[in-house]
């Protein structure tokens, strides 16, 4: 597995609910995923867990989609929708299953200063699917770098392989297959056919 390490100084306190020290519980990325500096897509990423890769889920959010993992020893947080455990002999998504899980509630506070997070509201990524990997040519690149597009905010994570919803629309680049959108301050190419996210510029 490969991990983009960056440091992150933004004064975060995180606090584990009082009354539920149980043992961590063993988790498996269902696609790659960023792991994140904090609970929500406007935090810095510090590493991306491959699909298949093997994490230790010590606690969610509650009422909310972000969890608290460990990767081969990065400690971030996670979306949770992309995150399944083991439970009766089955694979369950975590998101879906936070409750009947048992797992432990935590708590983020911080003091640092980040873009804001897309409001309750704002319509969500959709689930992630199987997409063919791609490189975008440097002349694709130099466009997106070139022509910045207003972003959108959209809640989840901005992953290879998120639908995006219907009514967002994309911009068309020169002579290339793919379409551009900005999504909470990133860049990405998008299937046109699929509606999916083929590649996320970091």
């Amino acid at each position: 597995m490969t991990l983009k390490r960056n440091l992150f100084l933004a004064g975060a306190i995180v606090v584990g609910s009082a009354g539920l020290a149980q043992a961590d519980m063993a988790a498996t990325a269902i696609n790659d995923l960023n792991v994140r500096a904090g609970p929500g897509p406007q935090y810095p990423s510090l590493g991306i867990a491959t699909r298949g890769s093997q994490a230790i889920l010590d606690g969610c959010i509650q009422a909310s989609r972000w969890c608290r993992v460990d990767v081969n020893g990065v400690r971030g947080w996670v979306y949770a929708e992309y995150l399944q455990v083991q439970q009766g002999g089955n694979s369950v998504i975590v998101e879906q299953h936070q409750v009947d899980l048992g797992i432990p509630v935590v708590t983020y506070e911080t003091t640092a200063s980040v873009a804001p997070d897309p409001a309750p509201g704002d319509e969500l990524l959709g689930p992630v699917g199987s997409v063919e990997a791609i490189s975008p040519p440097e002349t694709v690149t130099t466009y997106v770098q070139t022509n910045p597009a207003e972003t959108v905010r959209l809640r989840g994570d901005v992953v290879v392989g998120a639908a995006v919803p219907d009514d967002v629309t994309f911009q068309e680049v020169p002579d290339y297959q793919y379409r551009y959108v900005r999504i909470n301050d990133r860049p990405v190419l998008v299937d046109p056919a699929t509606r999916r996210i083929v590649y996320v510029y970091n």
